[in-house]
């Protein structure tokens, strides 16, 4: 008995320090526009914070929205629009007074880099060599909603819509194009910058709003102090400098 007893507590000790161990992690849900910034971002975070380790999670915004509603754990949601990011305030699940806008970006069409006769306005892509177009879904990838908002202003929404290719993120959109599965596609400018060896921006696409990504900690969140402090840090020279390297626009 004694020695059951022994091990029982030896196990809760050892339970103890594993929580401990954790008990500094910050879990963020970012927009899969963000990942390449965000992957560089964190390592300086947790140089800044010891002891904390910075886990990341990367989709389409809606995605990462449905994730949180359902109780997934996470401290701090980086948008790649304002309506998911409203949708989450209506939900409750981020304090209106700490969202903020921490970058802007761009919405571009691209093709393969071979291509060589490139689309060089929206108009263009109603074309016939123009059959397969890469687009984020409208329901749950803000890029897709940027694009389906800009097509539908200049009526063309119903010509390039059946040749959609729906993608479940904007990388998903920017591989389609890089591996030539599709003659052109929409996605951030941020993203073709990281793919110029196999892609190419034809057309830089103006959007009736500004394309603004708000973030915000998560109160409800295992570490919402850490959410904080990483929100936070997204403003300091440091990141902004970071954000800035690839591509990503003052707010």
């Amino acid at each position: 008995m004694k020695a059951s007893l022994s091990r029982t507590f030896a196990l809760v000790i050892a339970s103890g320090f594993a929580m401990a161990s954790h008990a500094a992690d910050v879990t963020v849900s970012a927009a899969a526009s963000l990942t390449n910034a965000f992957r560089e971002i964190a390592p300086l975070f947790e140089a800044a914070n010891p002891g904390t380790k910075v886990q990341m999670n990367f989709a389409a915004s809606g995605a990462l929205l449905q994730q949180i509603a359902k109780g997934a754990p996470a401290d701090v949601f980086a948008s790649a629009d304002q309506e998911t990011m409203d949708q989450a305030q209506t939900q409750g699940l981020v304090k209106p007074a700490q969202r903020r806008n921490f970058v802007s970006n761009a919405l571009v069409v691209i093709v393969p880099t071979g291509t060589a006769n490139a689309p060089r306005s929206v108009n263009d892509l109603t074309q016939p060599a123009y059959a397969r177009i890469a687009i984020g879904l409208p329901a749950s990838v803000p890029v897709g909603r940027y694009t389906k908002g800009v097509l539908e202003a200049a009526n063309l929404w119903g010509a390039i819509e059946p040749k959609m290719i729906g993608a479940t993120n904007v990388r998903q959109a920017l591989d389609y194009v890089a591996r030539g599965e599709v003659e052109a596609g929409f996605v951030y400018a941020t993203d073709a910058a990281v793919m110029l060896d196999k892609v190419k921006i034809a057309v830089t696409v103006p959007t009736a709003k500004p394309i603004l990504y708000p973030v915000a900690p998560l109160p409800a969140g295992p570490n919402a102090a850490q959410g904080e402090k990483f929100v936070e840090f997204l403003f300091t020279p440091t990141a902004q400098t970071i954000l800035s390297k690839y591509g990503f626009g003052k707010p």
